[in-house]
């Protein structure tokens, strides 16, 4: 008997890791678009400081966003238990607020000049000897946190929802994989993006007479010129993937849209798997000028006040 109790627990336990692997998986799929600006924005918030100095502001970042993670993982999993309800408004909440930050990302790229005159400031106060380089780098930091808890509290209410069906202890197990997960891969991804320009510099100035000098030469060059295209093509696809996980929160959240959606798709063909992410995009699109106009409306009423 005892040990039929044993092996009752073990497919118990197991059956339980299944669920919460599934369940991981498809908040990690739900919480993917999210990733790409997150990383593209720490990594242009820790830009600026000096080279010896990255590696601690991200770790200080690393650590802020271990805290807000403290904060927001029990605050989400109180609302599922106790007011599940208000997860699929915040859910809307969430992604009308991703589509506004595309749509504000765009309207500042089109109408206010693109980030290079930003990032030769940035370059200037470091170069500068009366700048307070220890309070710039403080306000570097704090800045960060404060981006990051606005994205991961996205990451964690859009967890939620996709583990929504979930019981209790599966919705805290994977919530509390998710958080860890992101937490470390992003300021892992970071801290290899910061300083691939420094590993790029280090094989480029390797010695003609070493082993294989010519191939790592060649591929610090390589580096140091793929370092700046990275980075804006993580800018550029997360905030297409704002507009894309946003949009398809908001669109999803429409009552009778997966069956107009399918019909959009029958009469779309061959090309039907296209149909979802186009809508979803100009959805994302739609809403997200819409709150922009609402803000910057509010904005210039108050100012005029």
């Amino acid at each position: 008997m005892a040990g039929t109790s044993l092996l009752a627990l073990i497919d118990d336990i197991a059956t339980l890791l299944d669920d919460v692997s599934v369940m991981t998986k498809v908040a990690a799929k739900k919480t993917a678009g999210v990733l790409g600006d997150d990383l593209a924005l720490n990594a242009e918030q820790v830009s600026g400081v000096k080279a010896d100095r990255e590696l601690p502001v991200v770790w200080a970042v690393f650590k802020g966003s271990a805290l807000n993670k403290l904060i927001l993982v029990p605050a989400a999993l109180l609302i599922s238990a106790f007011i599940p309800w208000l997860i699929t408004p915040l859910l809307m909440l969430g992604g009308a607020f991703l589509c506004y930050e595309g749509c504000e990302k765009l309207a500042h790229k089109f109408f206010h000049g693109n980030d290079e005159g930003e990032h030769a400031k940035k370059l200037k106060a470091v170069a500068d000897a009366s700048v307070d380089l220890v309070a710039f780098e403080k306000n570097k930091i704090k800045g960060a946190i404060r981006t990051d808890f606005i994205l991961s509290a996205e990451i964690i209410v859009i967890s939620l929802g996709a583990v929504q069906s979930a019981t209790f202890g599966v919705q805290v197990a994977a919530i509390c994989t998710i958080a860890v997960l992101m937490t470390i891969g992003v300021y892992g991804l970071v801290a290899g993006i910061v300083k691939l320009d420094d590993a790029g510099l280090y094989l480029a100035k390797t010695d003609p007479q070493a082993s294989a000098a010519n191939a790592r030469i060649a591929l610090g060059k390589g580096i140091l010129a793929l370092a700046p295209r990275l980075m804006k093509t993580l800018s550029v696809v997360g905030t297409l993937a704002m507009f894309l996980v946003g949009g398809g929160i908001l669109v999803h959240g429409i009552p009778g849209s997966h069956d107009w959606l399918h019909h959009l798709q029958e009469m779309a063909g061959a090309v039907a798997f296209a149909v979802p992410l186009l809508v979803n995009l100009v959805g994302g699109v739609i809403a997200g000028a819409m709150v922009l106009a609402v803000v910057t409306a509010i904005g210039r009423l108050r100012g005029a006040r």
